[in-house]
Formats: C-alpha cells, sequence, structure tokens
C-alpha cells in the first residue's frame, strides 16, 4: 500500500513513487535525508520528486552450500 510522501522515514530503504493517474515506481531503494530524496545504491539526489511510498521489500538470500 503506497503513503503520502509526507509521511516517510527518514534514512531507512524505501521504494517510491510518482502517483498521478498511474503508478511510476522506481525500480531503485531511495533515502529520504534531511537534504531530500537519494538514490540508495549512488546516493545521489534524485532529479524527481516521489509523491508516495512504502517499504522497500526486504531480501533475504539462501545458500545450498552453507
Amino acid at each position: 500500500m503506497w503513503k503520502d510522501v509526507s509521511t516517510a522515514p527518514r534514512d531507512q530503504y524505501l521504494a517510491v513513487a510518482i502517483i498521478d493517474k498511474e503508478v511510476h515506481a522506481k525500480t531503485f531503494p531511495c533515502i529520504l535525508t534531511r537534504d531530500g530524496w537519494l538514490n540508495a545504491e549512488t546516493m545521489r539526489q534524485l532529479e524527481v520528486s516521489p509523491t508516495h511510498w512504502r517499504k522497500w521489500p526486504a531480501v533475504t538470500y539462501f545458500s545450498c552450500c552453507g
């Protein structure tokens, strides 16, 4: 469920989107900092202003051969 960007927590991996008539979601995790939105992979400022956010899905890695 997408939440309004005004409620986004800081310093956490989040999925962000611009939602108008359609959902335009970013395909990488983002972080809201004191200075604005960053791409969590490159630590560069986003060139767009998200309107919505949700938790970035946690990924669990398994090893077959431990």
